[in-house]
């Protein structure tokens, strides 16, 4: 049974989109793996992680070959994960599946970053993010690009993400 008190706990929640990859034509979707560039972007995301000092309780990332290739080339750049899921779920999902996704998080957990593909977390990243007018904000709904990469705070339960019930707190694109 969760704590009472998980209510109260700060959670952050990292949208990263896939680093760049190589051309659609050349293999299935699934398959693509990173490009050169990916591969650097994906490093610098790592080290944007590192620098903020997030470190993720739990990792959720789509099963294609370009997301988990980009989490694994921001840990090997110093980005940590306690646990990562690879989940079918978020390769083409939407913002309700995503949301879906976010709400099987277990209470306990803190620290989550999902990387996954257009146009759900660019999406999902307007979804969550409070009615603002920032920069930031403005671009959300303009260009997410690869590795692109949100940063909210949420104050909810995992159970309770729904619309509007975080706080963007950084959108950067990090490139290597």
């Amino acid at each position: 049974m969760a704590d009472p008190s998980d209510l109260l706990m700060d959670r952050t929640l990292v949208l990263l989109r896939h680093a760049k990859a190589v051309p659609p034509e050349s293999m299935p979707d699934l398959d693509r793996p990173l490009a050169d560039r990916g591969r650097a972007d994906a490093a610098a995301a790592g080290r944007y992680l590192v620098a903020q000092g997030i470190d993720a309780d739990l990792v959720i990332c789509s099963p294609s070959t370009r997301t988990r290739e980009t989490w694994q080339y921001a840990a090997e750049a110093g980005a940590t994960a306690t646990d990562i899921w690879y989940d079918r779920r978020v390769y083409s999902a939407g913002t309700e599946e995503l949301l879906e996704v976010l709400q099987d998080v277990p209470a306990d957990t803190r620290t989550v970053v999902l990387v996954g593909h257009a146009p759900g977390i660019p999406w999902l990243a307007d979804e969550l993010a409070l009615d603002g007018t920032s920069p930031s904000r403005v671009e959300l709904t303009q260009k997410y690009p690869t590795s692109g990469l949100t940063v909210l705070h949420l104050t909810t339960r995992w159970s309770d993400v729904t619309a509007d019930t975080a706080d963007l707190v950084d959108y950067v694109i990090p490139r290597g």
